[in-house]
Parts: structure tokens; sequence; C-alpha cells
């Protein structure tokens, strides 16, 4: 099975603009309450809460912003993550795994609403236990999600382990 989110992280890209545009508006705003000499305000903690829930909201998008590639068909599994924004000019950000299906140990699929991840723990033969692999895969629609974790499964039940 395939899988990837390409389509649900389109938006990623307008949703950092919007940010952006909120949080140079409040910055303005700011500027032009503390240059005005007729109400004489200080700027107070009231006046920055816009800006900061703006940017702890850029740096949640940033954080989830990441396209998705799962890739179970033949014989290896093959997993990528990549930010999002420059993905058409250059990779960045990103995390990949690709290993044949007799090391995959075991997978834990977290999904808390707002932020979902895939953990994969690859038998090593170098290496004593697991070497362990997070994804974002957060803009995955449930359906793919779904389907990920019962390929998963499958490669789990019909594929020998590597003993170290």
């Amino acid at each position: 099975m395939r899988f990837t989110n390409r389509n649900e992280i389109k938006i990623i890209p307008s949703i950092y603009i919007v940010l952006i545009a909120v949080f140079i508006t409040n910055v303005f705003v700011n500027i032009e309450i503390m240059a005005s000499s007729e109400t004489e305000q200080e700027i107070g903690f009231s006046h920055l809460v816009p800006n900061i829930v703006t940017l702890l909201l850029g740096l949640y998008v940033h954080r989830i912003g990441q396209s998705f590639d799962f890739d179970s068909d033949g014989e290896t599994l093959n997993f990528k993550n990549n930010g999002v924004f420059f993905s058409k000019f250059m990779e960045y950000r990103v995390k990949k795994a690709e290993f044949p299906k007799r090391k995959l140990g075991k997978f834990k699929f977290i999904d808390y609403g707002i932020y979902s991840a895939l953990t994969i723990y690859i038998k090593s033969r170098r290496k004593k236990g697991y070497r362990k692999y997070t994804f974002n895969t957060t803009f995955l629609t449930r359906k793919k999600k779904k389907g990920m974790v019962a390929s998963l499964q499958k490669v789990l039940e019909t594929t020998p382990k590597v003993t170290a």
C-alpha cells in the first residue's frame, strides 16, 4: 500500500501566510498605540497576547506541517517526512526510513486529534535492541491511518523476525 498526504497539506503555506499577516498587523497596531501622544497608553501584557498566541500557533503549525509518505509495496517498508513550505524547491526537515519488512520489530501509533504520530522500532544486528523512528502523520486522513496500521500489522504477522 502507498499513502501520502500531499493533498491534505496544501493548506499549510496559506496558514503560514495568514499567521505572519496577523503577527505583523498586531506589531504595527502596538507601534501605533505607543506613538499616539493623545492617549499616552503604554503597551501592556494584554496588547502582547495576540502576538504570543500567533507565535504559539505558528510553532505548532511548523511542527505538524509535514508531508508523510508510506510505501509497503515490495520487500521493503519506506517512511518519509518532509517539510511543506519549501518542498517544491528543496527537501528540508527530511526524516527517512527504508528497511526490509523482516526487520520491523514493532510499531506504535498515537492519535490525539490535533497531533498523531507513528513510531516504528527496527531490529538491528549492529546495535542491541531497537532503533526508534517517529514520523508525524497528523495530516493523514483517518482512512489512510487505519489502512497504514492494518498494513503494518499484516507485516508483523507474516514476516519472520531477525534475531540479534
